[in-house]
């Protein structure tokens, strides 16, 4: 792509030149990644007029935020839901299934235990089970936005990797407080 050619108004796939859909080959986008990044770095406009200056800066910009956007499964599902209209509600829709609540609320009590136990072992247990969950729900993230279009009940999977997420985030802390 030419920067002269460079559009503001592409979607984040488009930018990269990849299939608008929740399944992605991450190696594909790392490769049009870095040929893009190359191409519109703020450094390579560095002897230009402060106007180009400040459009290589935003164009690198919007590289960045749409790989960061991309690579990222849980992200990756919020924008595309977005294109289609559908919002996430995560801050304000936070009803759950019962028994996705009721193993939430297990599986944080058992990464508490472990830190009270400094057991390194649980710990990495639970971390497993949680990475394991997380895929069979990006796993049905993908059915369901890819194959059915179902963008209600994506929304709502995307809220349970949410869950996950806000879960491993807990698990990373208690790496930490061991070790300390």
């Amino acid at each position: 792509m030419s920067l002269s050619g460079f559009n503001f108004q592409h979607n984040h796939f488009q930018l990269f030149g990849l299939q608008q859909s929740f399944k992605l080959d991450t190696a594909q986008l790392e490769l049009a990644f870095r040929a893009l990044q190359a191409q519109v770095h703020p450094d390579k406009s560095a002897h230009l007029a402060d106007v180009e200056q400040r459009l290589a800066m935003q164009r690198s910009t919007l590289v960045n935020e749409a790989y960061q956007t991309l690579k990222s499964p849980i992200k990756r599902a919020r924008y595309l839901l977005s294109l289609h209209g559908v919002d996430t509600q995560e801050e304000t829709n936070t009803a759950m299934p019962v028994d996705f609540l009721m193993v939430q609320m297990e599986w944080r009590e058992a990464v508490g235990v472990a830190v009270q136990a400094r057991d390194v072992a649980a710990l990495e247990q639970q971390e497993t089970r949680m990475k394991a969950e997380a895929r069979k729900l990006e796993a049905a993230l993908e059915v369901k936005m890819d194959v059915e279009h179902d963008y209600d009940v994506a929304a709502q999977l995307v809220r349970k990797l949410r869950f996950m997420e806000k879960l491993a985030e807990e698990i990373n802390s208690a790496y930490d407080e061991i070790d300390s």
